[in-house]
């Protein structure tokens, strides 16, 4: 069965001006997938994500995960789900600096109430993992931004979502720490069979996936699917963006 359904979803934002974001996007995920969705900005990808994330609540359509709908949940049950089901890494990292960087991986853990040999056994595994073993005792600002990244997909994974959720998650590191990031995410889709919903707007990141889903206007415009090498398919995602950008260049004049 499939992981993931977006079934003819659409929003619109009401105001003076209403604003249609999306308009009957559909798209299923299966498990273990590694999906990205690209596309120019103001297209609507972040709206989707919010969708899936139930951060958000679709205008029309619904969003399946393994066949419930999370949006029909009540308020407490909802934010159960979100810890329980769903594990989300943002560009910005979002960690507490308050906290260590173990005590930020477990925080979900903590919330459920979780034993403490339980929490630091499934942190020590994960940091391993992750190469930040040596950083758990680390607060977040002694720490690099690959490093603070690395500790988000930590406390993503920590409680095995059945979604992972990633918001342009190499969008404020530099070129070697993003490269990094996206191995460990690589390696956590493999190792883990993690199924990841990825947004972004770099053609590198998105090769790594296995499809990607180009969005533009609100609409589902084109899918690719990975078949050929890594090199390949970010020529591939390359050319598509280009001929996206070349639509969005002819509609300006």
């Amino acid at each position: 069965m499939a992981m993931l359904q977006v079934k003819n979803v659409s929003k619109v934002y009401e105001g003076k001006i209403s604003y249609q974001a999306l308009s009957g996007i559909s798209l299923t995920m299966n498990e273990g997938d590694f999906v990205g969705i690209m596309g120019p900005s103001g297209s609507g990808k972040t709206t989707l994500l919010n969708m899936v994330s139930t951060i958000d609540s679709p205008s029309s359509g619904e969003v399946l995960l393994d066949g419930e709908n999370p949006h029909k949940l009540s308020k407490n049950k909802l934010a159960l789900f979100r810890r329980r089901e769903l594990g989300f890494v943002f560009q910005n990292f979002n960690l507490l600096n308050t906290l260590t960087v173990k005590e930020n991986i477990v925080l979900s853990l903590t919330l459920d109430g979780a034993k403490v040999k339980e929490m630091n056994e499934k942190a020590e595994k994960l940091a391993a993992t992750l190469g930040i073993h040596a950083i758990l005792n680390k607060r977040t600002y002694e720490i690099s931004g690959g490093q603070a990244q690395r500790t988000a997909i930590a406390r993503a994974m920590i409680h095995n979502p059945k979604l992972i959720l990633a918001d342009e998650p190499t969008g404020n590191l530099d070129s070697k720490s993003a490269k990094d990031v996206l191995e460990t995410m690589e390696e956590i889709h493999r190792a883990k069979k993690a199924t990841i919903m990825m947004v972004t707007h770099d053609a590198l990141a998105a090769s790594y996936c296995n499809r990607v889903i180009f969005i533009k206007d609100g609409i589902l415009s084109q899918e690719l699917r990975r078949s050929v090498s890594k090199e390949g398919f970010y020529q591939d995602i390359l050319r598509t963006l280009s001929v996206l950008d070349q639509g969005e260049l002819e509609k300006a004049h």
